[in-house]
């Protein structure tokens, strides 16, 4: 069982949704806690629900995309801390668009913020962990982890490849201590489609369309994705599903997994059947 209070918890991608919540509910739990974001705004509200809750907290403004500008933070939390024991890594970013459509600079984007973002988090504080003898890397996914949806293929890759490198590393910190954690959301209340680059292509009203079918779908809120996280840490689960939705998927998809996308994403281009439109409504929960 990971210990929570007292320890130095750091979170990236803190400045709203599932960071932010996860800050406060550590914060809850008695960790000290240090969030990362690149929105100084978001950072600010944060901190004051923190510190609302009891807690302790020290930001920073980190671009997750940056190995430089990661590992310089991993030295700060030494220099001031004496080193983290919980890491949460959580930024990310969507693109909503087809393969054949999406941008090189979209695609490097989704997949520096998402999937480097996590590799270099893990990495750089992974000496620390050691120095410490242990501690707990979590690393959040998303359901797009488990399986793939039209238009969200650089969306996809990254969270895919996240569970592939939290496995491996899970597997390879077996008996030293340091348990690692994969997160796989459902749909949950954020403003990440909001943030998400579309297709210049796509009308306003396409996009006004999307976010108002995501916020019927994503019944989870913030709040209970984080109280199931802080769960799964304190009982070590290698992996973490949020939501119902995320468990009837994760059961449909080893049911079927070779034929799913027929009865998921029938009709041209994958836009019909029982989540055709999952592509653009649910984009990037994670």
């Amino acid at each position: 069982m990971t210990e929570i209070r007292g320890k130095v918890a750091v979170v990236t991608g803190a400045a709203s949704g599932i960071g932010r919540a996860t800050a406060v509910a550590l914060a809850r739990e008695g960790a000290r806690v240090a969030i990362a974001d690149v929105d100084r705004a978001g950072l600010a509200e944060t901190v004051k629900l923190v510190e609302a809750a009891g807690g302790t907290v020290s930001t920073y403004l980190l671009d997750v995309s940056s190995r430089e500008a990661v590992y310089a933070f991993a030295q700060e939390i030494e220099g001031q801390f004496g080193g983290a024991d919980i890491i949460i890594n959580n930024a990310g970013v969507a693109q909503v668009a087809t393969i054949e459509e999406l941008a090189y600079d979209d695609f490097e984007w989704v997949m520096n913020i998402d999937f480097w973002g996590m590799v270099y988090g893990s990495k750089a504080f992974l000496p620390q962990l050691r120095k410490k003898g242990g501690g707990h890397i979590v690393n959040v996914s998303s359901i797009f982890g488990l399986f793939s949806v039209p238009t969200q293929a650089a969306y996809n890759s990254a969270k895919f490849a996240i569970r592939g490198f939290t496995e491996a590393l899970r597997h390879e910190m077996r008996g030293s201590g340091i348990e690692v954690s994969c997160v796989h959301p459902g749909g949950i209340k954020t403003n990440i489609l909001r943030n998400a680059r579309f297709l210049q292509s796509v009308q306003t009203t396409e996009r006004e369309t999307a976010m108002s079918g995501f916020d019927k779908l994503a019944r989870t809120t913030p709040d209970e994705a984080a109280q199931t996280i802080i769960k799964g840490i304190k009982k070590n689960k290698p992996r973490i599903l949020i939501g119902m939705d995320a468990h009837i998927i994760d059961w449909f998809i080893r049911l079927l997994p070779g034929s799913y996308g027929k009865i998921m994403f029938r009709g041209e281009g994958g836009k019909g059947g029982l989540l055709g439109t999952m592509g653009s409504d649910e984009a990037a929960k994670g």
